[in-house]
């Protein structure tokens, strides 16, 4: 999709957190109010008639937007949280990431067989975190499972749509 004025408010930070790392922050959108809109028509475009009955927004910055978006497509919100994070009993997945492995969770009782699940996050890169969600999501056995993220990053060499080859749909509304 590309908005103008999307990829004009989008901040990249060079060398963050590391040395040759092109960081995009995602917040820079957040705090404008007209960049707010169009991601959240831009989303509601995209899925309002898909039957949407939970997002799953995964920690942190997927919070923002999904939590939004059920508010427009009057559907529930799932949280994807770093270990520990979650008060009952979960179900985890763990990934591995250039630097090690990380974990996602998720409550045991979130998801059943009659929802239709959006997964959203912010950023597409190499697409562990988001693929592990994935898994969990299809513990659940769900109708259906779309995947959405604000950003896709293209430009470095990462394939992170990659890992969601046949498994699912995938949309973003920026590719860099």
């Amino acid at each position: 999709m590309n908005n103008k004025v999307l990829l004009e408010n989008l901040r990249s930070i060079p060398d963050f957190p590391k040395k040759g790392i092109n960081f995009r922050d995602v917040t820079t959108l957040y705090k404008n109010a007209e960049c707010v809109q169009i991601m959240l028509d831009e989303l509601e475009n995209l899925y309002r008639d898909k039957g949407i009955t939970k997002i799953v927004g995964i920690e942190s910055r997927g919070f923002v937007m999904a939590s939004a978006l059920a508010g427009r497509l009057g559907c529930g919100i799932v949280l994807a949280r770093k270990p520990g994070k979650l008060p009952s009993t979960v179900i985890k997945e763990s990934f591995s990431k250039e630097y090690g492995v990380d974990t996602v969770e998720m409550h045991i009782d979130s998801i059943n067989e009659n929802d239709v699940v959006l997964i959203h996050d912010d950023l597409l890169a190499t697409g562990g975190t988001a693929k592990a969600t994935l898994k969990l999501v299809q513990h659940f056995h769900p109708k259906k499972v779309y995947v959405n993220f604000i950003i896709e990053i293209k430009d470095e060499g990462l394939h992170g749509r990659d890992e969601f080859k046949d498994l699912c749909e995938v949309t973003t509304l920026l590719t860099i």
